[in-house]
């Protein structure tokens, strides 16, 4: 049984990003990264980083705080950026049209503890942290779903 947990520290905001770029060459419809973490943990900047990578002609990024989902199109398909911090329900992800989006796009979901059981047991986990120092991140990553093993395997050397 191949490993299911990553640990990875990122030095910086220029770490995050490159990062966020080598998993999003990698993405087609159908895969969901869970980004979770505290206020400031480096998820927005994260998504941000992935959504420009995959644009022809970079275009703003803004967080889907308030508008709560952001949808790009992008070289590797249609791509859906959410932000689910001021959902206070997980019926709310419903209304969203988010459960659709999971299987017909990429989806990057910020605060993904408020979908309950509607998040994906297919959906590759990062959960950031603070890093010793300011603008460092300690980053977990957590998948069940096999489809994600290569790539962590990919993510892991880069990060060695």
């Amino acid at each position: 049984m191949p490993d299911r947990r990553c640990h990875i520290s990122l030095a910086s905001p220029d770490e995050t990003a490159a990062l966020a770029t080598r998993i999003g060459a990698r993405l087609r419809p159908g895969d969901v990264l869970l980004l979770a973490g505290g206020i400031g943990a480096g998820k927005t900047h994260f998504a941000r980083s992935l959504i420009r990578s995959l644009q022809d002609a970079p275009e703003d990024v803004p967080s889907p705080t308030f508008t709560l989902v952001q949808s790009y199109d992008t070289r590797a398909g249609e791509l859906w950026h959410s932000d689910l911090y001021r959902l206070s329900h997980a019926d709310e992800v419903i209304e969203l049209g988010l459960e659709e989006a999971f299987e017909t796009s990429i989806c990057l979901v910020e605060w993904p503890d408020r979908l309950g059981e509607l998040a994906p047991a297919n959906a590759l986990w990062l959960r950031f942290g603070q890093g010793t120092s300011e603008e460092a991140r300690d980053l977990t990553l957590e998948w069940s779903d096999a489809r994600w093993d290569a790539l962590i395997g990919e993510v892991r050397d880069a990060a060695a």
